[in-house]
Protein backbone atom coordinates (compact mmCIF):
# COMPACT_ATOMS: atom_id res chain seq x y z
CA UNK A 1 0.00 0.00 0.00
CA UNK A 2 1.48 3.14 -1.10
CA UNK A 3 2.00 5.86 1.86
CA UNK A 4 0.20 8.65 1.17
CA UNK A 5 2.65 11.88 2.03
CA UNK A 6 0.85 14.97 1.74
CA UNK A 7 0.38 16.29 5.26
CA UNK A 8 -2.99 18.02 5.02
CA UNK A 9 -4.52 14.84 4.13
CA UNK A 10 -4.08 13.84 7.59
CA UNK A 11 -4.61 16.82 9.21
CA UNK A 12 -7.89 17.23 7.80
CA UNK A 13 -8.97 13.85 8.73
CA UNK A 14 -7.79 14.45 12.32
CA UNK A 15 -10.09 17.93 12.14
CA UNK A 16 -13.09 15.85 11.07
CA UNK A 17 -12.93 13.26 12.98
CA UNK A 18 -11.47 13.64 16.68
CA UNK A 19 -11.88 16.35 19.03
CA UNK A 20 -10.65 19.86 18.80
CA UNK A 21 -8.98 19.63 21.76
CA UNK A 22 -5.67 20.75 21.02
CA UNK A 23 -3.78 22.72 18.34
CA UNK A 24 -1.13 21.57 16.85
CA UNK A 25 1.71 22.86 14.67
CA UNK A 26 1.04 22.23 11.14
CA UNK A 27 3.56 19.41 10.91
CA UNK A 28 2.54 15.76 10.38
CA UNK A 29 5.46 13.24 11.98
CA UNK A 30 5.94 9.53 10.88
CA UNK A 31 9.30 8.91 12.33
CA UNK A 32 11.52 9.50 15.06
CA UNK A 33 15.09 8.51 16.19
CA UNK A 34 17.31 10.10 18.72
CA UNK A 35 16.70 13.69 18.95
CA UNK A 36 15.24 13.68 15.67
CA UNK A 37 11.86 13.25 13.80
CA UNK A 38 10.47 13.16 10.34
CA UNK A 39 7.39 14.01 8.74
CA UNK A 40 5.33 12.46 6.54
CA UNK A 41 7.06 14.21 3.26
CA UNK A 42 10.39 13.13 4.90
CA UNK A 43 11.40 16.26 6.24
CA UNK A 44 13.69 16.03 8.99
CA UNK A 45 13.49 18.08 12.19
CA UNK A 46 15.14 18.88 15.65
CA UNK A 47 12.65 18.03 18.12
CA UNK A 48 12.84 20.74 20.76
CA UNK A 49 9.73 19.19 22.66
CA UNK A 50 10.20 16.40 23.17
CA UNK A 51 6.85 15.42 23.88
CA UNK A 52 7.05 17.42 26.89
CA UNK A 53 9.66 16.10 28.29
CA UNK A 54 8.28 12.08 27.80
CA UNK A 55 11.32 11.79 25.43
CA UNK A 56 14.45 12.38 27.40
CA UNK A 57 15.97 9.30 26.29
CA UNK A 58 15.38 10.17 22.57
CA UNK A 59 13.22 8.72 20.03
CA UNK A 60 13.13 5.00 19.88
CA UNK A 61 15.84 4.21 21.90
CA UNK A 62 16.56 0.70 21.09
CA UNK A 63 17.21 -0.67 24.80
CA UNK A 64 13.45 0.94 25.82
CA UNK A 65 12.15 -0.83 22.55
CA UNK A 66 13.61 -3.90 22.43
CA UNK A 67 12.32 -4.42 26.08
CA UNK A 68 8.79 -3.26 25.05
CA UNK A 69 8.88 -6.44 22.20
CA UNK A 70 10.71 -9.02 24.48
CA UNK A 71 7.89 -8.25 26.75
CA UNK A 72 4.81 -8.15 24.40
CA UNK A 73 6.24 -11.85 23.09
CA UNK A 74 5.23 -13.24 26.20
CA UNK A 75 2.70 -11.58 28.52
CA UNK A 76 1.42 -7.69 28.75
CA UNK A 77 -1.53 -7.34 31.02
CA UNK A 78 -2.68 -9.30 34.12
CA UNK A 79 -4.47 -6.62 35.93
CA UNK A 80 -3.38 -7.04 39.24
CA UNK A 81 -5.61 -9.61 40.34
CA UNK A 82 -2.71 -11.84 40.07
CA UNK A 83 0.98 -11.41 40.71
CA UNK A 84 3.46 -10.78 37.70
CA UNK A 85 6.86 -11.57 37.27
CA UNK A 86 8.37 -8.08 36.65
CA UNK A 87 5.98 -5.91 38.53
CA UNK A 88 8.33 -7.64 41.40
CA UNK A 89 11.63 -6.69 40.21
CA UNK A 90 10.71 -3.12 39.00
CA UNK A 91 9.14 -1.99 42.70
CA UNK A 92 12.58 -2.88 44.05
CA UNK A 93 14.40 -1.47 41.11
CA UNK A 94 12.82 2.28 41.20
CA UNK A 95 12.33 2.00 44.69
CA UNK A 96 15.79 1.84 45.18
CA UNK A 97 16.95 3.94 42.83
CA UNK A 98 15.24 7.20 43.99
CA UNK A 99 15.52 6.11 48.21
CA UNK A 100 11.98 5.28 49.03
CA UNK A 101 10.35 2.23 51.06
CA UNK A 102 7.48 1.88 48.17
CA UNK A 103 6.00 2.72 45.09
CA UNK A 104 2.20 2.63 44.10
CA UNK A 105 2.23 2.84 39.53
CA UNK A 106 -0.57 3.97 37.63
CA UNK A 107 -0.48 5.05 33.78
CA UNK A 108 -0.79 9.06 33.27
CA UNK A 109 1.08 11.70 35.46
CA UNK A 110 -2.86 12.79 36.05
CA UNK A 111 -3.51 9.55 37.52
CA UNK A 112 -0.20 9.22 39.80
CA UNK A 113 -1.26 13.05 40.67
CA UNK A 114 -4.39 11.69 41.25
CA UNK A 115 -3.16 9.36 43.62
CA UNK A 116 -0.93 11.39 45.43
CA UNK A 117 -4.05 13.61 46.49
CA UNK A 118 -5.63 10.48 48.22
CA UNK A 119 -2.85 9.43 49.84
CA UNK A 120 -2.20 12.64 51.44
CA UNK A 121 -5.93 12.71 52.34
CA UNK A 122 -5.36 9.21 53.77
CA UNK A 123 -2.58 9.72 55.83
CA UNK A 124 -4.00 13.37 57.26
CA UNK A 125 -7.29 11.03 58.28
CA UNK A 126 -5.61 8.35 59.65
CA UNK A 127 -2.14 8.98 60.77
CA UNK A 128 -2.16 13.00 60.99
CA UNK A 129 -5.87 12.70 63.09
CA UNK A 130 -7.38 15.58 60.95
CA UNK A 131 -11.16 15.70 61.64
CA UNK A 132 -13.64 13.28 58.98
CA UNK A 133 -13.80 15.81 55.92
CA UNK A 134 -11.95 18.44 57.11
CA UNK A 135 -8.68 17.90 54.51
CA UNK A 136 -7.03 20.48 53.27
CA UNK A 137 -3.91 20.44 50.61
CA UNK A 138 -2.27 23.48 49.31
CA UNK A 139 -1.71 23.89 45.71
CA UNK A 140 0.17 27.04 43.84
CA UNK A 141 -1.68 29.51 41.44
CA UNK A 142 -0.76 28.91 37.95
CA UNK A 143 0.03 25.44 38.00
CA UNK A 144 -0.14 22.44 35.64
CA UNK A 145 -1.04 18.75 37.34
CA UNK A 146 -3.14 17.58 34.77
CA UNK A 147 -6.47 17.57 33.40
CA UNK A 148 -9.12 15.77 35.82
CA UNK A 149 -12.00 17.27 37.70
CA UNK A 150 -10.08 17.34 40.94
CA UNK A 151 -7.17 18.10 38.95
CA UNK A 152 -8.33 21.29 37.55
CA UNK A 153 -9.87 22.16 41.12
CA UNK A 154 -6.16 23.36 41.78
CA UNK A 155 -5.82 25.45 38.25
CA UNK A 156 -6.26 29.11 38.34
CA UNK A 157 -6.02 29.19 34.43
CA UNK A 158 -9.31 30.28 32.84
CA UNK A 159 -9.11 27.96 29.83
CA UNK A 160 -8.81 24.65 32.45
CA UNK A 161 -11.32 25.31 34.37
CA UNK A 162 -14.51 27.14 32.25
CA UNK A 163 -17.79 25.11 32.35
CA UNK A 164 -15.88 22.64 34.19
CA UNK A 165 -17.27 23.06 37.57
CA UNK A 166 -18.49 22.29 39.99
CA UNK A 167 -15.08 21.85 41.56
CA UNK A 168 -13.31 19.69 44.46
CA UNK A 169 -13.66 21.32 47.84
CA UNK A 170 -10.73 21.16 50.57
CA UNK A 171 -8.03 23.02 47.62
CA UNK A 172 -6.44 25.99 49.20
CA UNK A 173 -4.13 28.09 45.85
CA UNK A 174 -1.58 30.19 46.66
CA UNK A 175 1.17 32.17 45.17
CA UNK A 176 3.91 30.38 43.78
CA UNK A 177 7.52 31.22 44.79
CA UNK A 178 6.19 32.87 47.75
CA UNK A 179 7.44 31.35 50.83
CA UNK A 180 5.53 34.13 52.82
CA UNK A 181 2.27 33.21 51.65
CA UNK A 182 2.76 29.47 52.15
CA UNK A 183 3.40 30.10 55.72
CA UNK A 184 0.39 32.69 56.18
CA UNK A 185 -1.40 29.69 54.90
CA UNK A 186 0.04 26.83 56.98
CA UNK A 187 -0.26 29.44 60.21
CA UNK A 188 -4.17 29.68 59.18
CA UNK A 189 -5.27 26.44 58.56
CA UNK A 190 -2.03 23.85 59.88
CA UNK A 191 -4.20 21.49 61.59
CA UNK A 192 -6.16 20.27 58.74
CA UNK A 193 -3.75 20.40 55.87
CA UNK A 194 -2.24 17.30 54.81
CA UNK A 195 -0.17 18.13 51.63
CA UNK A 196 1.04 21.21 49.85
CA UNK A 197 2.03 20.14 45.97
CA UNK A 198 3.63 21.96 43.78
CA UNK A 199 6.07 21.94 40.51
CA UNK A 200 9.72 22.42 41.38
CA UNK A 201 9.75 24.21 38.25
CA UNK A 202 6.22 25.34 36.67
CA UNK A 203 6.47 24.26 33.02
CA UNK A 204 3.24 24.96 31.51
CA UNK A 205 3.47 28.43 33.15
CA UNK A 206 6.74 29.03 30.73
CA UNK A 207 9.53 27.20 32.45
CA UNK A 208 9.05 29.52 35.34
CA UNK A 209 12.02 28.83 37.90
CA UNK A 210 11.52 29.65 41.17
CA UNK A 211 14.11 31.59 43.42
CA UNK A 212 17.32 30.00 44.87
CA UNK A 213 16.15 28.38 48.18
CA UNK A 214 12.39 28.66 47.70
CA UNK A 215 12.00 24.44 48.05
CA UNK A 216 13.81 23.84 51.05
CA UNK A 217 12.43 26.54 52.60
CA UNK A 218 8.51 25.36 51.82
CA UNK A 219 9.63 21.71 52.85
CA UNK A 220 10.81 22.94 56.42
CA UNK A 221 7.56 24.85 56.58
CA UNK A 222 5.73 21.60 55.72
CA UNK A 223 7.84 19.80 58.60
CA UNK A 224 7.24 22.79 60.85
CA UNK A 225 3.22 22.24 60.51
CA UNK A 226 3.15 17.91 59.73
CA UNK A 227 2.43 18.60 56.27
CA UNK A 228 3.60 16.70 53.43
CA UNK A 229 5.39 18.18 51.06
CA UNK A 230 4.38 16.84 47.29
CA UNK A 231 6.55 17.09 44.42
CA UNK A 232 5.57 16.81 40.87
CA UNK A 233 8.15 15.94 39.47
CA UNK A 234 5.94 14.44 36.11
CA UNK A 235 7.91 17.11 33.19
CA UNK A 236 10.82 17.78 35.47
CA UNK A 237 12.15 14.75 36.74
CA UNK A 238 14.86 11.88 35.56
CA UNK A 239 17.06 13.86 34.23
CA UNK A 240 15.56 16.48 32.41
CA UNK A 241 16.62 19.58 34.93
CA UNK A 242 20.55 18.38 35.18
CA UNK A 243 19.66 16.71 37.97
CA UNK A 244 17.95 13.32 38.54
CA UNK A 245 14.78 15.43 40.04
CA UNK A 246 14.51 19.28 40.04
CA UNK A 247 14.07 18.96 43.97
CA UNK A 248 17.24 17.69 44.61
CA UNK A 249 18.93 20.84 43.42
CA UNK A 250 18.09 22.27 46.96
CA UNK A 251 18.70 18.84 48.92
CA UNK A 252 14.85 18.19 49.48
CA UNK A 253 13.81 14.76 49.46
CA UNK A 254 9.54 14.87 48.95
CA UNK A 255 7.34 12.65 51.23
CA UNK A 256 5.70 11.65 48.17
CA UNK A 257 7.17 11.98 45.05
CA UNK A 258 5.39 11.99 41.42
CA UNK A 259 7.27 10.73 38.29
CA UNK A 260 5.66 9.79 35.21
CA UNK A 261 6.41 11.08 31.02
CA UNK A 262 10.24 9.93 30.67
CA UNK A 263 9.54 7.08 32.94
CA UNK A 264 8.87 5.16 29.79
CA UNK A 265 11.04 7.25 27.35
CA UNK A 266 7.69 8.07 25.77
CA UNK A 267 6.62 4.84 24.63
CA UNK A 268 3.52 4.30 26.39
CA UNK A 269 1.93 5.67 29.66
CA UNK A 270 3.50 5.15 32.34
CA UNK A 271 3.28 6.74 35.86
CA UNK A 272 4.38 6.36 39.29
CA UNK A 273 3.74 7.52 43.33
CA UNK A 274 6.94 7.12 45.52
CA UNK A 275 6.31 7.24 49.20
CA UNK A 276 7.99 5.53 52.62
CA UNK A 277 5.53 3.27 53.88
CA UNK A 278 4.18 5.48 57.11
CA UNK A 279 1.89 7.00 54.11
CA UNK A 280 1.50 4.90 51.22
CA UNK A 281 0.71 1.61 53.72
CA UNK A 282 -2.29 3.88 54.36
CA UNK A 283 -4.42 2.29 51.30
CA UNK A 284 -5.35 -1.51 51.68
CA UNK A 285 -5.75 -3.39 48.91
CA UNK A 286 -9.16 -2.29 47.05
CA UNK A 287 -9.19 1.17 48.07
CA UNK A 288 -7.28 2.25 44.68
CA UNK A 289 -5.96 0.52 41.81
CA UNK A 290 -5.50 0.88 38.04
CA UNK A 291 -6.42 -2.14 35.70
CA UNK A 292 -3.09 -1.17 33.66
CA UNK A 293 -1.23 0.14 36.23
CA UNK A 294 2.26 -1.67 37.17
CA UNK A 295 1.45 -4.16 33.93
CA UNK A 296 4.42 -6.52 32.80
CA UNK A 297 5.05 -4.21 29.31
CA UNK A 298 5.15 -0.83 31.63
CA UNK A 299 7.30 -2.50 34.23
CA UNK A 300 9.78 -3.69 31.42
CA UNK A 301 9.54 -0.19 29.85
CA UNK A 302 10.21 1.55 32.91
CA UNK A 303 12.90 -0.38 34.15
CA UNK A 304 14.72 -0.38 30.94
CA UNK A 305 14.32 3.75 30.49
CA UNK A 306 15.57 4.64 33.80
CA UNK A 307 18.76 2.68 33.46
CA UNK A 308 19.54 3.97 30.30
CA UNK A 309 19.25 7.52 32.02
CA UNK A 310 21.47 5.80 34.59
CA UNK A 311 24.02 4.03 32.15
CA UNK A 312 24.38 6.72 29.61
CA UNK A 313 24.92 9.89 32.43
CA UNK A 314 21.91 11.83 30.46
CA UNK A 315 21.23 14.09 33.55
CA UNK A 316 24.83 15.04 34.02
CA UNK A 317 24.46 15.76 29.75
CA UNK A 318 21.63 17.82 30.31
CA UNK A 319 23.12 20.44 32.99
CA UNK A 320 26.14 21.39 30.94
CA UNK A 321 23.76 21.52 27.34
CA UNK A 322 21.56 23.39 29.58
CA UNK A 323 24.39 25.91 30.21
CA UNK A 324 25.35 26.12 27.17
CA UNK A 325 21.92 26.74 25.53
CA UNK A 326 21.08 29.65 27.75
CA UNK A 327 24.29 31.11 27.39
CA UNK A 328 23.93 31.13 23.68
CA UNK A 329 20.53 32.82 23.38
CA UNK A 330 21.51 35.55 25.37
CA UNK A 331 24.67 36.16 24.06
CA UNK A 332 22.05 36.81 20.63
CA UNK A 333 21.38 40.09 22.52
CA UNK A 334 18.51 39.81 19.90
CA UNK A 335 15.63 42.57 20.90
CA UNK A 336 12.57 40.18 19.96
CA UNK A 337 14.12 37.43 22.95
CA UNK A 338 12.91 39.16 26.51
CA UNK A 339 14.18 36.69 28.59
CA UNK A 340 15.81 33.05 28.81
CA UNK A 341 15.09 30.96 32.05
CA UNK A 342 15.66 27.49 32.76
CA UNK A 343 17.57 24.47 34.34
CA UNK A 344 19.49 21.76 32.48
CA UNK A 345 17.19 21.33 29.07
CA UNK A 346 14.56 22.42 29.96
CA UNK A 347 14.49 25.57 28.90
CA UNK A 348 12.26 28.87 27.56
CA UNK A 349 12.18 32.37 26.23
CA UNK A 350 10.00 34.95 26.62
CA UNK A 351 9.41 36.62 22.76
CA UNK A 352 8.77 40.20 21.96
CA UNK A 353 5.14 40.75 20.21
CA UNK A 354 6.07 42.49 16.87
CA UNK A 355 3.92 44.08 13.69
CA UNK A 356 1.25 41.05 15.13
CA UNK A 357 3.68 38.50 15.15
CA UNK A 358 4.28 36.08 18.49
CA UNK A 359 5.64 33.04 19.52
CA UNK A 360 3.88 31.08 17.57
CA UNK A 361 4.90 32.07 14.35
CA UNK A 362 8.59 32.10 15.32
CA UNK A 363 7.58 28.65 16.09
CA UNK A 364 6.52 28.31 12.79
CA UNK A 365 9.65 29.79 11.27
CA UNK A 366 11.74 27.30 13.48
CA UNK A 367 9.54 24.35 11.97
CA UNK A 368 10.67 26.01 8.31
CA UNK A 369 14.07 25.91 9.43
CA UNK A 370 13.80 22.54 10.47
CA UNK A 371 13.78 22.95 14.83
CA UNK A 372 10.15 21.87 16.23
CA UNK A 373 9.17 23.79 19.87
CA UNK A 374 5.68 24.75 20.67
CA UNK A 375 4.41 27.55 22.48
CA UNK A 376 2.76 28.38 25.85
CA UNK A 377 0.78 31.22 26.93
CA UNK A 378 0.93 33.23 23.79
CA UNK A 379 4.72 34.96 24.54
CA UNK A 380 6.68 32.14 25.68
CA UNK A 381 8.02 29.29 23.72
CA UNK A 382 9.65 25.67 25.74
CA UNK A 383 13.02 24.29 24.48
CA UNK A 384 13.50 20.26 26.05
CA UNK A 385 15.45 18.57 23.30
CA UNK A 386 15.67 14.88 24.47
CA UNK A 387 18.88 14.48 26.52
CA UNK A 388 20.21 12.67 24.10
CA UNK A 389 21.06 15.29 21.66
CA UNK A 390 25.02 15.57 20.93
CA UNK A 391 26.98 18.50 21.31
CA UNK A 392 27.21 18.74 17.20
CA UNK A 393 23.48 18.26 17.18
CA UNK A 394 22.94 20.96 19.73
CA UNK A 395 25.07 23.62 17.62
CA UNK A 396 23.67 22.63 14.33
CA UNK A 397 19.88 23.11 16.32
CA UNK A 398 20.84 26.30 17.74
CA UNK A 399 21.85 27.60 14.51
CA UNK A 400 18.93 27.08 12.99
CA UNK A 401 17.42 29.09 15.69
CA UNK A 402 19.27 31.82 15.44
CA UNK A 403 18.64 31.75 11.95
CA UNK A 404 14.93 31.90 12.63
CA UNK A 405 14.90 34.82 15.00
CA UNK A 406 16.78 36.68 12.32
CA UNK A 407 13.99 35.88 10.17
CA UNK A 408 11.23 36.83 12.80
CA UNK A 409 12.45 40.56 13.50
CA UNK A 410 12.68 41.18 9.37
CA UNK A 411 9.24 39.81 8.86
Amino acid sequence: MTKITDPQYYMDMEAKHGAHNYHPLPVVLSKGKGAKVWDVEGKEYYDFLSAYSAVNQGHSHPKIVAAMKDQLDNIALTSRAFYNDKLGPFTKFITEYFGYDKVLPMNSGAEADETALKLARKWGYEVKGIPENQAKIICCEENFHGRTIAIISMSTDPEATENYGPFLPGIEKIPYDDIDALEKKLDEIGETTCGFILEPIQGERGVYVPEDGYLKKAYDLCKKHNVLFIADEVQTGIGRTGRLLACDYEDVRPDILILGKALSGGTMPVSAVLADDEIMLTIKPGQHGSTFGGNPVACAVAQAALEVIRDEKLTEGALAKGEKFRKYLRDLNDPNIVLVRGKGLLNAAIIKERNGLEAWDLCLIMAKNGVLAKPTHGDIIRFAPPLVITDEELEDALGRIKKSVEEYGKA
